[in-house]
């Protein structure tokens, strides 16, 4: 047993030393073992003449370094295996580590280090499995969560003690698997080294062992390759960390079956048991083992499974296995792969037995089924609890039997005339039947591989292809499912349906079944309602090529059946959306032609000729390469053995075709090559008539090659590659579908970025990051136990922008640590508004693009840009209604008073659109009425050709509305502008000009109220003014005061500033003018026609309007100015007192955003402010390290972890 490291002064007293290396020397105590003379036979007596707690242990292993003095004990043993055990232990995993350290005191640091860790890992792994004790796991999961800023959401499954190799040097410390992380954390020699790895960003997991590395779990991301090593059983955590990254794969390729999945090891409450996560992660694996060995329904859930053995009548012998009892079968698998299986569905056993027990047989047991077929089982340990089982099963079964496994089959289309072959084929399938048992409960034996080899006769084909892929299992417990999804699917029109009718006449069209409405009807009714069954694959090419082989031998129900056991368990994941499973398969087909031709392979990869040729061999199992004859024994023997042949069969291909492949010098010329071996592979054993393959037209040469028999190819394959073993597979499987799901996500992501418009500012490697952030809080919301059901439903068959998208609250999160505009408490409430604005379609979700959209209006353009964004966020539809809702009366009665005396039909909206966009929409509704005219006149003609220029009017149109300016923008209530200053306030909050900000924007403030004060003054006037004639009477007197004195009046303390007067050409002189051009035009004009002199202005730049011009060219129409305007100077000192006078917000006030803008451009250090740059590249790293606690924390808590 390991030791905690312990002095020991004097090495060699009463001990002999008898293995020795530069750091470890293993001793034997005297008087233990052969020799030791007269010292060996006192210290012996000592020892035994002592009491039992002070004897000490023949063997130990101590650790000393070359120049120290001082040993330490790191293990003892009672017997010399336990001690070589520990030995070779250190030999193997520390030995090549500790020549790496530089010194002896590092050396000896790391040892104990390493000692106490794996003592630590034998204490946990002792405690009982029924027993629990929640404090250290408990103590674990708290350090893990305290350590890595984990939520209470994240559970820990298990931790071990392992070195993480930082460059050459190792760190001992302690790896956290989580359900959604790996974590490594060690404090050793001063050096701390933290690591928090996510599993849906793991590229890379395999075990493997180099010189430099011994024995070690690689894990590679796409940005870091780590590697851990010395671990104490490094196979059970391998096996945990697969099953782990598995569930996030399976999570990014359907999130939907991820969150819908009862199993997934993420119960409501915590587990106090150290293992009861890790327990259920077991159970799991080994529940989908076993149903892919027996070919199960995928909902059957393992019970149990005990050793005994099977009495076998064909070969009278008892043969030792394993069997398995689930909720509806149970099963048997020899210890030999090939010498039998059995599957006994429970609702065909009759009878089950106690036999009595003897020496030759203990513990017999007999179990009776429909078909007379009797098992008898010995050597069970739990033999009363199986017959309970059964017999609580048989008990609930209904009364009535269900039909037996051929009753009820129709007749296949295929009904040709058998010939000697074929009778020979059947009569050995009756004899094989005749002593091994028909239906689901025969024996499968290597012999039954042998006839399915030699093909299986066309009589047989549909019903062995049942049994052979469990078809039949769901078939019988589903008794009138099909029909009732064919009813349901009739007349429903989706996607899938019109891909469906587009392929039915592409589906074997060479075959006479399929030339009529019959074998076309029957296939289209097949096809909708699979599609209808599982919407998540609906429908995908090759799908109607394999179906209508399915069709050829079985009834519609049957090719059903057999089609979902193809879809959803032998071929996983081949045809959802992006083919995932039939793009693994072809990794690992390229994998094994790597090891077994290798002279090939370079050469394959250099032509790229294996992506080409894979997919279409897998996906419709050789069917559309190669005659249909030859290929469905392809299926025969992919329906017994899944997978594995279908991959011999295509080594087999490239192997006999190598010299030729090796000579091609492109892809066309290699793909020409195999197509004319394939289309040459016949079935001389066929009854059928040949049927022309039009594959062979495409590729027919004037000397055709050899035919080959299938047989001979089928034989070759199983004698040169029958090394592939199911296991093998799978754990290749698991490596590519890594490989696979994290390229499909990074062409997601560069189709994302590409989608992204070139001027949105951020560089490619800024938008990816971004991405990353953006993705990594969208599935945060799934594995986090997310109560936002709307943001964690991902739909992969959606196009790639849309298929992550964020709601208000996580959108919240990322604003608050990405934005450059931090506002302290007032964040949220920010980011509330930015994510209305971005909102455009109101489903309260917003998708990459926006999300980018919104970001870089705060971090590019220009000041005047940046001012518009934060402008906007204080105006509908970024204002929420509650925050808006006073805004909305003060606009209501400030438009309700001008639009009355304007004109009844004006609209709110109208009255905020300046008069070129009112005269460009009235253009376009008369417009629109003339072509409702002309689109009649058309129907009633029938033959006018169609009016382009209307279309391109609309184009243009529809491009000179995105063209905003500054003028569009409509005008803030004081409401609005009170709100725009209270994050302005909180924007300045932490800057380090921040007393100098604070100064300029109370000038600024002022100054806007001033100007609003103003505004409001005219509108009064303007109200006045409408009420009389709308032109003058002769005699009137003139305007006592003349528009010139209000900009005089109105003149800021900093107008001379060189700031002021370089912001666009903000010149005070204009702005009398542009006041009369406005109380000129306004005269005896109804609001119909807008007033002429104003289209000058169209020509100048969005800044030349004078800040200081109060009049609004929209919404106000006047003559002259009335007297009181002058009152600014004297009355509206203390203008926050006038706007707030009697607390109630003035719903005459009103400013506009250039306004605004030319104020803020009068303080140097506000235009510094906003046009800083801000490096988001920092940001984003921020972000990510406090992504975890951002997850489930409050808002109390985010502001705490910003500020």
């Amino acid at each position: 047993m390991w030791l905690a490291p312990e002095e020991v002064l004097v090495a060699n007293a009463l001990w002999v030393t008898e293995r020795a290396n530069p750091f470890f020397v293993l001793q034997r105590r005297r008087g233990h073992g052969k020799g030791g003379g007269l010292t060996g036979l006192l210290v012996g007596t000592l020892d035994v003449v002592l009491d039992s707690s002070a004897r000490v242990a023949p063997y130990r292993i101590l650790h000393q370094t070359q120049d120290s003095q001082v040993y330490w004990t790191v293990a003892c043993g009672s017997s010399r295996k336990e001690i070589t055990k520990h030995w070779e232990w250190l030999e193997n995993n520390l030995l090549q580590t500790l020549s790496i350290f530089d010194t002896e005191e590092d050396i000896t640091t790391f040892v104990k280090g390493k000692i106490h860790g794996i003592i630590a890992e034998e204490n946990k792994n002792l405690q009982p499995q029924g027993d629990e004790d929640p404090g250290k796991f408990k103590e674990a999961e708290l350090k893990m969560r305290k350590q890595f800023g984990m939520p209470e959401g994240e559970k820990l499954v298990n931790y071990y003690s392992c070195s993480y190799w930082k460059g050459r040097v190792p760190r001992q410390g302690w790896l956290y698997l989580t359900v959604n992380h790996l974590c490594f954390y060690s404090f050793l020699l001063g050096k701390e080294v933290s690591l928090v790895v996510q599993w849906v960003d793991v590229t890379r997991l395999e075990k493997n062992a180099t010189l430099l590395f011994p024995e070690s779990i690689r894990v590679d991301t796409r940005d870091q390759e780590l590697f851990f090593s010395m671990f104490l059983n490094i196979s059970e955590t391998f096996k945990l960390m697969e099953q782990l990254a598995n569930l996030a794969m399976r999570q990014l390729l359907d999130s939907e079956g991820f969150l819908e999945d009862k199993a997934l090891p993420r119960p409501p409450r915590p587990h106090s048991n150290i293992s009861a996560l890790k327990r259920d992660l077991d159970a799991r694996a080994k529940n989908e083992c076993y149903c892919a060995t027996f070919r199960l329904p995928g909902d059957e859930r393992l019970d149990g499974h005990t050793g005994c053995t099977l009495w076998t009548p064909f070969n009278k012998l008892h043969i030792p296995g394993q069997m398995f009892i689930s909720s509806n079968y149970i099963c048997f698998a020899s210890k030999e792969e090939d010498a039998c299986h059995l599957i006994i569905p429970l609702r065909e056993v009759t009878i089950v037995e106690k036999a009595d027990s003897s020496s030759v047989l203990p513990s017999p047991l007999s179990i009776s089924t429909k078909s007379k077929m009797t098992f008898l089982f010995a050597n069970l340990k739990d033999r009363d609890f199986l017959v309970q089982r059964i017999s609580d099963f048989l008990q609930k079964m209904p009364s009535k039997p269900p039909g037996n496994s051929r009753a009820g089959r129709k007749a296949s289309i295929v009904d040709s005339a058998p010939e000697a072959k074929e009778k020979m084929k059947e009569e050995s399938w009756h004899i094989h039947f005749f002593e091994y048992g028909r239906g689901m409960c025969m024996y499968r034996t290597a012999r039954t591989r042998e006839l399915v080899l030699k093909g299986i006769p066309e009589s047989l084909r549909g019903e062995l292809w049942l049994l052979f892929s469990g078809a039949w299992n769901e078939m019988v417990t589903h008794p009138g499912y099909y029909a009732e999804l064919v009813e349901k699917s009739t007349g429903k029109y989706s996607l899938a349906t019109e891909e469906i009718e587009r392929d039915l006449h592409r589906s074997m069209p060479e075959h006479p079944a399929f030339q009529n409405e019959l074998g076309i009807a029957a296939l289209r009714r097949v096809l909708t309602a699979y599609a209808f069954r599982n919407p998540t694959i609906g429908y995908c090419q090759a799908m109607n090529i394999v179906t209508s082989v399915l069709l050829l031998y079985g009834s519609e129900e049957e090719a059903f059946w057999l089609l979902v056991a193809l879809c959803e368990r032998m071929l996983p994941d081949y045809y959802n959306t992006r083919v995932v499973g039939a793009l693994v398969d072809q990794g690992i087909f390229e994998e094994l032609t790597r090891d077994f031709l290798p002279q090939l392979s370079e050469k394959m990869q250099d032509l790229g000729v294996i992506p080409s040729i894979s997919l279409s061999w897998f996906l419709t199992l050789f069917l559309s390469v190669m005659p249909f004859e030859s290929a469905a024994v392809i299926v025969d023997c992919f329906f017994y053995e899944g997978i594995k042949v279908i991959l011999q069969v295509a080594l087999a291909i490239l192997d006999a075709n190598m010299e030729q492949l090796l000579g091609c010098s492109d892809e066309g010329e290699a793909m020409t090559v195999l197509g004319r071996y394939l289309d040459n592979v016949v079935n001389k054993q066929s009854v059928s008539p040949p049927i022309p393959h039009l594959h062979a037209l495409l590729t027919s040469g004037d000397d055709p090659p050899e035919e080959v028999d299938i047989f001979d190819l089928l034989k070759v394959s199983y004698e040169k590659f029958s090394s592939l073993r199911a296991e093998d597979i799978e754990q290749m499987r698991f490596k590519q579908r890594l490989k696979v799901i994290q390229s499909l996500e990074d062409t997601a992501k560069r189709s994302v970025v590409r989608a992204i418009p070139g001027d949105i500012g951020f560089s490619i490697e800024e938008l990816e990051d971004l991405y990353m952030v953006f993705k990594a809080k969208q599935l945060a919301s799934q594995y986090w136990g997310s109560s936002r059901p709307a943001a964690v439903r991902r739909d992969p068959s959606l196009p790639y922008l849309e298929q992550y998208r964020i709601d208000t609250n996580q959108f919240q999160e990322l604003f608050a640590s990405l934005t450059p505009w931090a506002c302290g408490s007032h964040t949220s409430v920010l980011a509330g508004r930015m994510f209305r604005l971005l909102d455009e379609n109101k489903d309260s979700l917003i998708n990459f693009k926006e999300f980018v959209t919104g970001i870089s209006r705060m971090y590019h353009g220009d000041l005047t840009e940046k001012l518009k964004v934060l402008y906007k966020l204080h105006l509908p539809p970024a204002l929420s209604p509650e925050e808006a809702e006073s805004a909305l009366e003060a606009t209501h009665y400030f438009t309700e008073n001008s639009s009355s005396e304007a004109s009844p039909l004006a609209s709110d909206l109208d009255l905020f659109l300046p008069w070129e966009a009112q005269e460009a929409l009235q253009q376009e509704e008369q417009e629109g009425a003339g072509n409702d005219i002309q689109e009649k006149r058309r129907e009633e003609k029938g033959t006018s050709p169609p009016d382009y220029r209307h279309y391109l009017r609309m184009w243009a149109k529809e491009k000179e509305v995105q063209k905003e300016t500054i003028k569009d923008l409509p005008k803030m209530n004081q409401e609005q502008f009170i709100e725009l200053c209270k994050t302005l306030y909180n924007m300045f909050s932490e800057d380090p000009m921040e007393q100098d900000l604070y100064h300029a924007i109370a000038t600024v403030a002022s100054l806007l109220l001033r100007i609003g004060e103003v505004g409001r003054r005219f509108s009064a006037w303007s109200g006045r003014g409408e009420s009389r004639d709308s032109a003058p009477e002769e005699g009137e007197p003139p305007a006592p005061h003349p528009p010139q004195d209000v900009a005089q009046e109105l003149q800021p303390p900093a107008a001379g500033d060189p700031q002021a007067k370089a912001g666009g050409d903000t010149h005070l002189g204009k702005a009398p003018q542009e006041s009369q051009v406005v109380g000129e035009g306004g005269g005896g004009e109804g609001r119909g026609s807008p007033p002429q002199p104003l289209s000058d202005d169209e020509t100048k730049d969005d800044m030349s309007m004078s800040s200081y011009s109060v009049v609004s060219t929209g919404s106000l129409q006047c003559e002259d100015l009335a007297d009181d305007t002058v009152l600014v100077g004297g009355e509206a000192h203390s203008p926050v007192a006038t706007t707030h006078s009697g607390g109630a917000v003035d719903t005459d006030w009103c400013i506009s955003f250039e306004q605004i803008l030319a104020s803020i451009l009068t303080e140097s250090v506000l235009v510094n402010f906003f046009e800083k740059r801000v490096d988001i590249g920092l940001k984003i790293k921020d972000q990510r390290k406090v992504e975890r606690q951002f997850s489930t924390s409050s808002d109390h808590e985010q502001s705490a972890v910003l500020g």
